[in-house]
């Protein structure tokens, strides 16, 4: 009688272990995977995110807070020539997939397929949290991203400024900006597109909210 609850409680025991093993292997396989995100706030400066580089120490950091800062994260911004210094293209900043929102949903296998047909909506831009941005129709619109990039992702030549001084205003200046939700005043392909809809009102956080944005932005897990 004794052996067999001796053998009852070592199956007992081995089970739970395998249960928790099991719980814990889950989420942080999954966690692991996460290589997408929508900003969830603005660090208090507009567009000003102190250029790229302070721009990907953001990301960096919102995703170590939720504890997958072991990548490298890029912001998805392009930037104009400025002197002796090359425009930047966001397309080329942020690896080459594939990437995974916090949900281990796919974003996009690739760089042609992220500026192609993504799976990049309103359900997919999740924070780091894993919470869902406003967007146009909700009390508080912040479909507005700022990416200061062309439809298939590179810096815009045009002369105008397109990405509020290279990131560094947070005052006069304006930025492109792309809809998360795809959605916009009408049904042409800007107003639909994620990452180069339309041209801000100003680089201070009060100016991209009258644009419907909040001073967000994509980061992507360069490797």
């Amino acid at each position: 009688m004794k052996r067999r609850h001796s053998m009852y409680f070592v199956a007992t025991a081995a089970t739970a272990v395998l249960l928790v093993a099991c719980n814990t292997t889950g989420p942080a396989t999954s966690q692991n995977k996460t290589g997408f995100f929508v900003t969830s706030a603005n660090p208090g400066k507009g567009a000003d995110f102190g250029g790229l580089a302070g721009a990907d120490r953001y990301c960096q950091s919102l995703a170590a807070s939720v504890g997958a800062g072991g990548r490298t994260w890029r912001a998805y911004l392009s930037s104009n020539a400025a002197g002796a210094s090359p425009a930047v293209n966001a397309r080329d900043r942020v690896g080459t997939g594939p990437w995974y929102n916090v949900k281990g949903q796919l974003i996009a296998s690739n760089v042609d397929e992220l500026h192609g047909t993504n799976n990049l909506t309103k359900q997919t831009a999740l924070t780091e949290k894993g919470d869902i941005v406003s967007g146009r129709g909700d009390p508080v619109n912040q479909h507005d991203i700022l990416t200061g990039s062309s439809p298939d992702g590179r810096a815009i030549a045009d002369g105008k400024d397109n990405t509020c001084g290279n990131w560094t205003k947070s005052g006069d200046g304006s930025a492109i900006v792309g809809h998360h939700d795809r959605i916009g005043l009408n049904e042409s392909p800007p107003m639909k597109s994620w990452n180069s809809s339309h041209p801000t009102q100003g680089c201070s956080l009060d100016a991209l909210k009258k644009t419907g944005g909040g001073g967000l932005l994509f980061c992507f897990a360069q490797n």
